[in-house]
């Protein structure tokens, strides 16, 4: 009797234990609000290179990358390619069967189509690239049971930020600059590179810049003019794969003839992190790194 009361009370634990892991849940912000699923899916797809920059410093294992990854401090090796930053293969995706899909940024138009094969969340990160950085690394480590790591991030993250925001303090103004070819636009605040000046407390050299996601067309005449102190460049030819043109694109006299030519203040940042993986903990930090290197901090 007594051990059949055991055996009657081990199957019962057993039972307990069961229902509690099926019944797991978990609630974690999004780029389209709150939503609810199982705690720690084992089989994670991702279509987001931000997502899987983040999800990589956490430690959790990726089975379904897009073809590239462009930066080159991710290994995905081992993992499936499931189609591109903007086209899901849904054959693919459909073979790996993913508990989750992660999609976001470029692949954000595709989480319909996503979800009729898997659980897919939209983790876009776009208008407050910090703010919505710092709560990807926590809604990601509230799925993943990765909350102390994720805090571990984040101070790290606060960390580098307040120490650039002390390096570029009274240093003067700066002017973002993207080259594309011999293409070039600047970036102000309200842009995709808006936090550069909102979160690091760095004024802008010209403060009436369309806020468009291409940036605002300018001419080497308009740099000229507005004389920034510091000129912070991002090369997309390189940042997508291409040679490199930056360099050659603001070799002339009239970016030469600026404060920031003059004193040779003029800091090309790692373009893929920052163009490609804008919102990912190495990104973020890649590029903090390199303010702070390049601002003297």
């Amino acid at each position: 009797m007594l051990i059949q009361l055991r055996r009657l009370g081990l199957a019962a634990a057993l039972s307990l234990c069961a229902a509690a892991a099926v019944a797991e849940e978990v609630s974690i912000a999004t780029a389209t609000g709150d939503v609810t699923l199982p705690a720690k899916p084992a089989t994670i797809a991702v279509l987001d290179i931000a997502a899987l920059d983040t999800l990589t410093a956490l430690g959790v294992p990726v089975a379904g990358v897009p073809d590239q990854l462009y930066v080159d401090y991710l290994d995905a090796a081992g993992a499936a390619v499931v189609g591109t930053l903007f086209e899901p293969d849904l054959e693919a995706l459909a073979n790996l069967s993913p508990d989750l899909i992660v999609a976001g940024g470029r692949s954000s138009t595709q989480v319909e189509p996503l979800s009729a094969v898997a659980t897919t969340i939209d983790m876009t990160i776009w208008e407050h690239l910090v703010e919505e950085a710092r709560a990807r690394i926590a809604a990601y480590g509230t799925l993943f049971g990765k909350e102390d790591r994720a805090a571990e991030l984040t101070a790290a993250l606060d960390a580098k930020i307040a120490a650039v925001k002390a390096a570029v303090a009274g240093k003067g103004k700066a002017l973002i600059l993207l080259t594309n070819g011999p293409k070039v636009s600047a970036y102000g605040k309200g842009s995709r590179f808006s936090w550069i000046h909102d979160v690091l407390d760095l004024p802008e050299a010209f403060p009436n810049l369309n806020p468009e996601t291409h940036g605002d067309a300018v001419s080497f005449e308009f740099i000229a003019e507005v004389n920034p102190d510091w000129i912070i460049v991002i090369d997309r030819a390189a940042a997508i794969g291409e040679a490199p043109s930056a360099l050659a694109t603001l070799d002339n006299d009239l970016v030469k003839s600026t404060t920031a030519g003059q004193k040779g203040q003029i800091i090309t940042l790692s373009p893929a992190p920052i163009y490609i993986a804008g919102g990912g903990y190495t990104s973020l930090t890649t590029t903090l790194d390199e303010l702070l290197a390049g601002f003297g901090g």
